[in-house]
Protein backbone atom coordinates (compact mmCIF):
# COMPACT_ATOMS: atom_id res chain seq x y z
CA UNK A 1 0.00 0.00 0.00
CA UNK A 2 1.22 2.96 -1.19
CA UNK A 3 0.67 4.88 2.55
CA UNK A 4 2.66 2.38 4.40
CA UNK A 5 5.76 2.56 2.17
CA UNK A 6 6.03 6.57 2.21
CA UNK A 7 5.12 6.22 6.06
CA UNK A 8 7.84 3.65 6.45
CA UNK A 9 10.32 6.22 5.02
CA UNK A 10 9.37 9.12 6.96
CA UNK A 11 9.36 7.29 10.44
CA UNK A 12 12.97 7.32 11.22
CA UNK A 13 13.49 11.17 11.12
CA UNK A 14 10.18 11.80 12.79
CA UNK A 15 10.67 9.33 16.04
CA UNK A 16 14.51 10.95 16.24
CA UNK A 17 12.58 14.65 16.40
CA UNK A 18 10.48 13.17 19.12
CA UNK A 19 12.97 11.72 21.06
CA UNK A 20 14.97 14.92 20.87
CA UNK A 21 12.18 16.68 22.68
CA UNK A 22 11.54 14.17 24.93
CA UNK A 23 15.46 13.96 26.00
CA UNK A 24 16.86 17.04 25.40
CA UNK A 25 14.12 20.02 25.61
CA UNK A 26 11.55 18.15 28.42
CA UNK A 27 11.69 21.38 30.97
CA UNK A 28 11.43 24.17 28.24
CA UNK A 29 8.39 25.91 29.30
CA UNK A 30 5.89 26.38 26.18
CA UNK A 31 3.08 28.28 28.15
CA UNK A 32 1.27 29.25 30.98
CA UNK A 33 -2.01 28.23 32.18
CA UNK A 34 -4.80 30.98 33.63
CA UNK A 35 -7.62 30.36 36.28
CA UNK A 36 -9.86 31.46 33.55
CA UNK A 37 -8.18 28.49 31.41
CA UNK A 38 -8.80 25.70 33.77
CA UNK A 39 -12.52 26.87 34.49
CA UNK A 40 -13.01 27.58 31.07
CA UNK A 41 -13.02 24.63 29.19
CA UNK A 42 -9.21 24.21 28.98
CA UNK A 43 -9.51 27.33 25.80
CA UNK A 44 -6.42 27.73 24.51
CA UNK A 45 -3.95 25.77 26.49
CA UNK A 46 -1.16 24.27 24.18
CA UNK A 47 -0.97 20.93 25.31
CA UNK A 48 -1.82 19.06 22.18
CA UNK A 49 0.92 17.78 19.50
CA UNK A 50 -0.35 17.17 16.22
CA UNK A 51 1.36 18.41 12.65
CA UNK A 52 -2.13 17.39 10.84
CA UNK A 53 -3.69 20.39 11.01
CA UNK A 54 -3.29 23.70 12.62
CA UNK A 55 -6.08 26.71 12.92
CA UNK A 56 -4.23 30.53 12.11
CA UNK A 57 -6.24 33.22 13.15
CA UNK A 58 -5.74 35.24 10.36
CA UNK A 59 -5.59 32.59 7.43
CA UNK A 60 -7.99 30.01 9.10
CA UNK A 61 -7.22 25.95 8.68
CA UNK A 62 -4.22 25.11 7.49
CA UNK A 63 -3.82 21.39 6.85
CA UNK A 64 -0.01 19.91 6.64
CA UNK A 65 1.26 23.53 6.61
CA UNK A 66 -1.65 24.66 3.46
CA UNK A 67 -4.34 27.08 3.73
CA UNK A 68 -7.63 26.23 2.02
CA UNK A 69 -7.20 28.43 -1.21
CA UNK A 70 -3.98 26.85 -1.86
CA UNK A 71 -5.25 23.13 -0.99
CA UNK A 72 -7.88 23.94 -3.41
CA UNK A 73 -5.15 24.87 -6.04
CA UNK A 74 -2.40 21.82 -5.28
CA UNK A 75 -4.52 18.73 -4.61
CA UNK A 76 -4.87 16.67 -7.63
CA UNK A 77 -8.39 16.13 -9.54
CA UNK A 78 -9.71 13.85 -11.58
CA UNK A 79 -10.85 13.87 -15.14
CA UNK A 80 -13.79 16.50 -15.49
CA UNK A 81 -13.61 17.41 -12.03
CA UNK A 82 -12.87 21.43 -11.01
CA UNK A 83 -12.41 20.28 -7.22
CA UNK A 84 -9.81 17.33 -5.80
CA UNK A 85 -9.75 13.94 -5.10
CA UNK A 86 -10.16 13.06 -1.51
CA UNK A 87 -7.75 10.42 -1.90
CA UNK A 88 -5.29 13.20 -2.68
CA UNK A 89 -5.98 14.86 0.74
CA UNK A 90 -5.86 11.86 2.81
CA UNK A 91 -2.31 11.40 0.60
CA UNK A 92 -1.56 14.81 1.89
CA UNK A 93 -2.79 14.52 5.41
CA UNK A 94 -1.06 11.08 5.98
CA UNK A 95 2.58 11.68 4.39
CA UNK A 96 2.81 15.72 4.26
CA UNK A 97 3.41 16.09 0.58
CA UNK A 98 1.02 17.01 -2.43
CA UNK A 99 0.56 13.83 -4.16
CA UNK A 100 0.72 13.16 -7.78
CA UNK A 101 -2.41 12.12 -9.57
CA UNK A 102 -1.47 8.79 -9.87
CA UNK A 103 -0.61 8.23 -6.16
CA UNK A 104 -4.14 10.21 -5.13
CA UNK A 105 -5.35 7.59 -7.59
CA UNK A 106 -4.02 4.79 -5.50
CA UNK A 107 -5.35 5.73 -2.68
CA UNK A 108 -8.93 5.79 -4.00
CA UNK A 109 -8.34 2.41 -5.52
CA UNK A 110 -7.26 0.91 -2.32
CA UNK A 111 -10.25 2.50 -0.72
CA UNK A 112 -12.81 0.72 -3.09
CA UNK A 113 -10.57 -2.70 -2.74
CA UNK A 114 -11.66 -2.26 1.35
CA UNK A 115 -15.81 -0.64 0.24
CA UNK A 116 -17.80 -3.55 1.31
CA UNK A 117 -19.81 -3.45 3.95
CA UNK A 118 -19.91 -6.60 6.06
CA UNK A 119 -22.87 -8.03 6.57
CA UNK A 120 -23.58 -8.44 10.36
CA UNK A 121 -23.01 -4.42 9.98
CA UNK A 122 -25.47 -4.65 7.89
CA UNK A 123 -28.29 -6.76 9.65
CA UNK A 124 -27.33 -4.69 12.70
CA UNK A 125 -28.84 -2.08 11.33
CA UNK A 126 -32.02 -3.23 9.74
CA UNK A 127 -33.05 -4.70 13.72
CA UNK A 128 -32.75 -0.75 14.87
CA UNK A 129 -36.06 0.97 15.04
CA UNK A 130 -36.58 3.17 12.29
CA UNK A 131 -36.98 6.08 14.14
CA UNK A 132 -33.22 5.54 15.27
CA UNK A 133 -31.53 9.14 14.91
CA UNK A 134 -29.00 8.49 11.88
CA UNK A 135 -25.88 9.44 14.04
CA UNK A 136 -26.74 6.57 16.79
CA UNK A 137 -26.36 4.22 13.64
CA UNK A 138 -24.01 5.24 12.51
CA UNK A 139 -21.75 4.92 15.57
CA UNK A 140 -23.13 1.64 16.23
CA UNK A 141 -21.81 0.90 12.29
CA UNK A 142 -18.61 2.10 12.85
CA UNK A 143 -18.33 0.33 17.08
CA UNK A 144 -19.63 -3.04 15.32
CA UNK A 145 -16.40 -2.91 13.07
CA UNK A 146 -14.25 -3.31 15.94
CA UNK A 147 -14.64 -6.97 15.46
CA UNK A 148 -12.27 -7.16 12.57
CA UNK A 149 -9.53 -4.53 14.26
CA UNK A 150 -6.28 -5.59 12.72
CA UNK A 151 -4.95 -3.30 15.44
CA UNK A 152 -6.43 -5.54 17.89
CA UNK A 153 -5.66 -8.62 16.57
CA UNK A 154 -2.12 -7.76 16.19
CA UNK A 155 -1.78 -6.03 19.51
CA UNK A 156 -2.73 -9.91 21.57
CA UNK A 157 -0.71 -11.30 19.62
CA UNK A 158 2.42 -9.41 21.11
CA UNK A 159 3.80 -7.32 18.17
CA UNK A 160 6.68 -4.98 18.45
CA UNK A 161 5.57 -1.12 19.62
CA UNK A 162 7.29 0.37 17.05
CA UNK A 163 5.05 -1.61 14.53
CA UNK A 164 1.88 -0.42 16.23
CA UNK A 165 1.05 1.84 13.29
CA UNK A 166 0.99 -0.45 10.58
CA UNK A 167 -1.74 -2.30 11.57
CA UNK A 168 -3.90 1.08 13.02
CA UNK A 169 -3.09 1.95 9.23
CA UNK A 170 -5.26 -0.77 7.86
CA UNK A 171 -7.84 -0.49 10.34
CA UNK A 172 -8.36 3.50 9.50
CA UNK A 173 -8.09 2.40 5.37
CA UNK A 174 -10.78 -0.03 6.67
CA UNK A 175 -12.90 2.36 8.14
CA UNK A 176 -12.59 5.11 5.97
CA UNK A 177 -13.56 3.38 2.93
CA UNK A 178 -16.11 2.10 4.29
CA UNK A 179 -17.96 5.25 5.70
CA UNK A 180 -19.30 6.40 2.48
CA UNK A 181 -21.18 3.12 2.36
CA UNK A 182 -22.73 2.90 5.83
CA UNK A 183 -23.50 6.51 5.83
CA UNK A 184 -25.40 6.53 2.15
CA UNK A 185 -27.10 3.19 3.68
CA UNK A 186 -28.47 4.96 6.85
CA UNK A 187 -29.72 7.66 4.49
CA UNK A 188 -31.51 4.97 2.25
CA UNK A 189 -32.87 3.01 4.91
CA UNK A 190 -33.66 5.95 7.76
CA UNK A 191 -35.83 8.15 5.19
CA UNK A 192 -36.51 6.06 2.00
CA UNK A 193 -37.30 2.72 3.56
CA UNK A 194 -34.23 0.92 1.25
CA UNK A 195 -32.68 -2.32 2.77
CA UNK A 196 -30.21 -2.89 0.48
CA UNK A 197 -26.89 -1.50 0.97
CA UNK A 198 -25.46 0.23 -2.01
CA UNK A 199 -21.76 -0.84 -4.01
CA UNK A 200 -19.15 0.52 -4.27
CA UNK A 201 -18.33 1.70 -7.71
CA UNK A 202 -14.54 1.09 -7.99
CA UNK A 203 -14.36 3.30 -11.39
CA UNK A 204 -15.62 6.07 -9.38
CA UNK A 205 -13.61 8.30 -7.02
CA UNK A 206 -14.52 8.73 -2.88
CA UNK A 207 -16.59 11.90 -3.46
CA UNK A 208 -18.57 10.55 -6.59
CA UNK A 209 -19.53 7.12 -4.92
CA UNK A 210 -20.77 8.89 -2.49
CA UNK A 211 -23.29 10.98 -4.59
CA UNK A 212 -24.30 8.34 -6.54
CA UNK A 213 -25.21 6.17 -3.06
CA UNK A 214 -26.64 9.04 -1.51
CA UNK A 215 -29.53 9.30 -4.79
CA UNK A 216 -30.47 12.62 -3.53
CA UNK A 217 -30.70 15.09 -6.72
CA UNK A 218 -30.76 15.01 -10.59
CA UNK A 219 -28.96 18.21 -9.80
CA UNK A 220 -25.38 18.30 -11.50
CA UNK A 221 -23.02 18.91 -9.45
CA UNK A 222 -23.41 16.86 -6.26
CA UNK A 223 -20.13 14.72 -6.89
CA UNK A 224 -18.45 17.53 -7.01
CA UNK A 225 -19.50 19.44 -3.38
CA UNK A 226 -19.52 16.00 -1.79
CA UNK A 227 -15.53 15.98 -2.72
CA UNK A 228 -15.64 19.76 -1.31
CA UNK A 229 -17.23 19.08 2.06
CA UNK A 230 -14.95 15.92 3.31
CA UNK A 231 -12.02 17.91 2.35
CA UNK A 232 -13.13 21.02 4.50
CA UNK A 233 -14.60 19.11 7.27
CA UNK A 234 -11.67 16.26 7.55
CA UNK A 235 -9.51 18.22 10.52
CA UNK A 236 -9.53 21.31 12.60
CA UNK A 237 -6.69 20.76 14.88
CA UNK A 238 -6.73 17.88 17.87
CA UNK A 239 -8.35 20.61 20.50
CA UNK A 240 -12.06 19.89 18.86
CA UNK A 241 -14.46 17.70 20.46
CA UNK A 242 -14.71 14.99 17.87
CA UNK A 243 -10.77 15.29 17.23
CA UNK A 244 -9.99 15.17 20.93
CA UNK A 245 -12.24 12.55 22.03
CA UNK A 246 -10.73 10.02 19.08
CA UNK A 247 -7.45 11.09 20.26
CA UNK A 248 -8.14 10.98 24.11
CA UNK A 249 -9.65 7.36 23.11
CA UNK A 250 -6.85 5.75 20.90
CA UNK A 251 -3.88 6.72 23.88
CA UNK A 252 -5.11 4.26 25.65
CA UNK A 253 -4.53 1.73 22.69
CA UNK A 254 -8.38 1.49 22.28
CA UNK A 255 -8.70 0.59 18.04
CA UNK A 256 -9.61 3.12 15.81
CA UNK A 257 -13.06 1.98 15.53
CA UNK A 258 -13.42 2.59 19.59
CA UNK A 259 -11.68 5.64 19.05
CA UNK A 260 -13.53 7.51 16.33
CA UNK A 261 -17.01 6.32 17.58
CA UNK A 262 -16.39 8.55 20.43
CA UNK A 263 -15.50 10.98 18.31
CA UNK A 264 -18.54 10.78 16.91
CA UNK A 265 -20.43 10.93 20.24
CA UNK A 266 -18.61 14.00 20.82
CA UNK A 267 -19.85 15.21 17.21
CA UNK A 268 -22.93 14.48 18.12
CA UNK A 269 -23.42 17.04 20.56
CA UNK A 270 -25.35 20.87 20.14
CA UNK A 271 -21.98 22.61 20.42
CA UNK A 272 -19.96 20.95 18.19
CA UNK A 273 -21.63 19.02 14.92
CA UNK A 274 -24.97 20.17 15.05
CA UNK A 275 -24.63 23.65 14.85
CA UNK A 276 -24.80 23.65 10.61
CA UNK A 277 -28.32 22.35 11.26
CA UNK A 278 -28.89 25.18 13.60
CA UNK A 279 -27.37 27.86 10.78
CA UNK A 280 -29.58 26.46 8.31
CA UNK A 281 -32.86 26.36 10.60
CA UNK A 282 -32.26 30.26 11.18
CA UNK A 283 -32.13 30.94 7.41
CA UNK A 284 -35.21 29.04 6.79
CA UNK A 285 -37.16 30.61 9.84
CA UNK A 286 -36.01 34.83 8.19
CA UNK A 287 -36.98 32.83 4.57
CA UNK A 288 -40.73 31.64 5.82
CA UNK A 289 -41.23 35.37 7.89
CA UNK A 290 -40.34 37.52 4.89
CA UNK A 291 -41.87 34.64 2.19
CA UNK A 292 -38.39 35.14 0.58
CA UNK A 293 -35.46 37.16 0.88
CA UNK A 294 -35.90 40.49 2.93
CA UNK A 295 -34.62 43.64 1.92
CA UNK A 296 -31.36 44.81 3.95
CA UNK A 297 -33.25 47.07 6.36
CA UNK A 298 -35.60 44.14 7.49
CA UNK A 299 -32.66 41.85 8.25
CA UNK A 300 -30.82 43.99 9.71
CA UNK A 301 -33.51 44.81 12.15
CA UNK A 302 -34.76 40.98 12.33
CA UNK A 303 -30.87 40.16 13.13
CA UNK A 304 -30.95 42.62 16.41
CA UNK A 305 -34.82 41.09 17.19
CA UNK A 306 -32.68 38.01 17.48
CA UNK A 307 -30.17 38.89 19.62
CA UNK A 308 -32.37 41.14 21.83
CA UNK A 309 -34.83 38.08 22.63
CA UNK A 310 -31.68 36.52 24.63
CA UNK A 311 -31.22 34.22 21.24
CA UNK A 312 -27.72 33.73 19.19
CA UNK A 313 -27.30 33.98 15.33
CA UNK A 314 -26.28 30.26 14.73
CA UNK A 315 -22.66 30.53 12.00
CA UNK A 316 -21.26 33.77 13.32
CA UNK A 317 -18.02 33.79 15.24
CA UNK A 318 -14.98 31.28 15.98
CA UNK A 319 -13.16 30.45 19.09
CA UNK A 320 -9.97 31.39 16.85
CA UNK A 321 -10.07 32.94 13.64
CA UNK A 322 -10.20 36.52 13.74
CA UNK A 323 -11.53 36.49 9.84
CA UNK A 324 -14.06 34.86 7.86
CA UNK A 325 -13.70 31.42 7.60
CA UNK A 326 -11.95 29.89 4.59
CA UNK A 327 -14.09 26.71 4.52
CA UNK A 328 -17.44 29.11 4.28
CA UNK A 329 -15.65 31.37 1.49
CA UNK A 330 -15.04 27.70 -0.49
CA UNK A 331 -18.55 26.72 -0.04
CA UNK A 332 -19.98 30.20 -0.74
CA UNK A 333 -18.30 30.30 -3.88
CA UNK A 334 -19.31 27.16 -5.34
CA UNK A 335 -22.76 27.77 -4.45
CA UNK A 336 -22.05 30.85 -6.45
CA UNK A 337 -20.82 29.83 -9.05
CA UNK A 338 -23.15 26.96 -9.70
CA UNK A 339 -26.75 28.17 -8.01
CA UNK A 340 -26.24 31.97 -7.72
CA UNK A 341 -30.12 31.96 -8.04
CA UNK A 342 -31.11 30.00 -5.02
CA UNK A 343 -33.14 31.97 -2.50
CA UNK A 344 -31.24 30.64 0.48
CA UNK A 345 -27.91 31.06 -0.94
CA UNK A 346 -28.75 34.76 -2.07
CA UNK A 347 -30.04 35.14 1.94
CA UNK A 348 -26.74 33.56 3.16
CA UNK A 349 -24.93 35.94 1.04
CA UNK A 350 -27.19 38.85 2.33
CA UNK A 351 -26.47 37.36 5.83
CA UNK A 352 -22.90 37.49 5.21
CA UNK A 353 -23.14 41.36 4.80
CA UNK A 354 -25.46 42.76 7.52
CA UNK A 355 -25.03 40.30 10.36
CA UNK A 356 -21.26 40.85 11.23
CA UNK A 357 -22.15 44.78 11.45
CA UNK A 358 -24.79 43.78 13.83
CA UNK A 359 -22.66 41.40 16.14
CA UNK A 360 -19.86 44.35 16.28
CA UNK A 361 -22.80 46.61 17.52
CA UNK A 362 -23.54 44.49 19.81
CA UNK A 363 -20.16 43.71 21.02
CA UNK A 364 -20.13 40.77 22.28
CA UNK A 365 -18.63 38.63 19.82
CA UNK A 366 -14.31 39.04 19.44
CA UNK A 367 -14.65 37.58 15.94
CA UNK A 368 -17.90 38.15 14.33
CA UNK A 369 -17.18 36.82 11.20
CA UNK A 370 -19.00 33.29 9.34
CA UNK A 371 -16.88 29.79 10.20
CA UNK A 372 -17.84 26.75 8.03
CA UNK A 373 -21.65 26.08 9.32
CA UNK A 374 -23.16 29.26 8.32
CA UNK A 375 -23.38 27.73 4.49
CA UNK A 376 -22.71 23.81 4.75
CA UNK A 377 -26.18 22.98 5.59
CA UNK A 378 -27.38 25.71 3.08
CA UNK A 379 -25.65 23.58 0.20
CA UNK A 380 -26.95 19.83 1.43
CA UNK A 381 -30.46 21.48 1.45
CA UNK A 382 -30.35 22.75 -2.32
CA UNK A 383 -29.20 19.27 -3.42
CA UNK A 384 -32.15 17.56 -1.72
CA UNK A 385 -30.98 16.47 1.45
CA UNK A 386 -32.98 18.37 3.88
CA UNK A 387 -33.17 15.94 6.55
CA UNK A 388 -31.37 17.94 9.52
CA UNK A 389 -30.71 15.13 11.71
CA UNK A 390 -28.39 13.42 8.76
CA UNK A 391 -25.93 16.53 8.64
CA UNK A 392 -23.86 15.51 11.57
CA UNK A 393 -23.28 12.32 9.89
CA UNK A 394 -22.20 13.89 6.75
CA UNK A 395 -19.58 16.31 9.12
CA UNK A 396 -18.50 13.00 10.59
CA UNK A 397 -17.64 10.92 6.81
CA UNK A 398 -15.29 14.00 6.32
CA UNK A 399 -14.07 14.42 10.31
CA UNK A 400 -13.01 10.43 10.24
CA UNK A 401 -10.30 11.15 7.18
CA UNK A 402 -8.79 13.77 9.91
CA UNK A 403 -8.38 12.00 12.91
CA UNK A 404 -7.80 8.82 11.43
CA UNK A 405 -4.35 10.32 10.08
CA UNK A 406 -3.56 11.80 13.49
CA UNK A 407 -4.19 8.10 15.22
CA UNK A 408 -2.15 6.29 12.59
CA UNK A 409 0.71 9.02 13.42
CA UNK A 410 0.25 9.12 17.30
CA UNK A 411 0.79 4.93 17.40
CA UNK A 412 3.84 5.74 15.21
CA UNK A 413 5.35 8.13 17.15
CA UNK A 414 4.72 6.23 20.44
CA UNK A 415 2.30 8.76 21.74
CA UNK A 416 1.44 8.45 25.50
CA UNK A 417 -1.63 7.76 27.37
CA UNK A 418 -3.44 11.29 28.01
CA UNK A 419 -3.47 11.57 31.25
CA UNK A 420 -3.74 15.50 32.56
CA UNK A 421 -3.66 16.41 36.38
CA UNK A 422 -6.20 18.01 38.19
CA UNK A 423 -6.99 20.54 40.75
CA UNK A 424 -9.56 21.31 43.31
CA UNK A 425 -11.69 24.32 43.64
CA UNK A 426 -10.12 25.22 46.61
CA UNK A 427 -6.62 24.72 45.19
CA UNK A 428 -7.66 27.84 42.50
CA UNK A 429 -8.85 29.82 45.40
CA UNK A 430 -5.69 29.48 47.35
CA UNK A 431 -3.66 30.39 44.32
CA UNK A 432 -5.55 33.55 43.99
CA UNK A 433 -5.78 34.62 46.70
CA UNK A 434 -1.63 34.03 47.42
CA UNK A 435 -1.31 35.46 43.66
CA UNK A 436 -3.56 38.64 45.16
CA UNK A 437 -1.50 39.16 48.64
CA UNK A 438 1.57 39.14 46.06
CA UNK A 439 0.11 41.88 44.69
Amino acid sequence: MILHDIISSLLPAWRERMRVLARDHADVKVDEVTVGQIVGGMRDIKSLLTDISFVDPAEGIRLRGMSIPELLKALPKGRGSKLPLVGGLYYLLMVGEVPTLGQAQEVEAEWAKRAELPDYVHRMLKVMPKDTHPMILFSQAVMAMARDSAFTKRYHEGMKKDAYWEPALEDCMDLTAKLPVIAAFIYRYRYHGEKKVPKYNPKLDYGANFARMMKVSDKKGYAELSRLYFILHSDHESGNVSAHATHLVGSSLSDIYFAFSAGLSGLAGPLHGLANQECLAWLLEVHKKFGGVPGREDLYKFAWDTLNSGKVIPGYGHAVLRVPDPRFTAQMEFAKKRFPEDELVKLADLVFDVVPAVLKEQGKAKNPAPNVDAISGTLQYYYGIREFDFYTVLFGVGRALGVTANYVWARALGQPIERPKSVTTKMLEDAVAKASSSA
